[in-house]
């Protein structure tokens, strides 16, 4: 049995039971508080993710144009 799909298996009574925890413990003025600083939090790792991969792909472009410029000196040196 898939272990991510059965920990992630939830029905609606569970997600209602899940957000009436969260209210309770939490209350209704620090709900909204709460949910922007998820969103933040969300926001700027997606923002880091965007200039890793930006990063990484200019990292391969450069080392890709770098070998192509060795191999034409290696062809012109021969």
């Amino acid at each position: 049995m898939n272990i991510v799909k059965a920990m992630f298996n939830l029905g609606p009574w569970e997600i209602i039971l899940i957000l009436l925890v969260v209210l309770l413990l939490f209350g209704a003025k620090r709900l909204p508080e709460l949910a922007k600083a998820l969103a933040q939090g969300i926001k700027e790792f997606k923002g880091g993710m965007k200039d890793v991969k930006q990063e990484i792909e200019d990292a391969t472009a450069n080392d890709d144009s770098n070998s192509e410029i060795e191999k034409e000196k290696n062809q012109s040196a021969e």
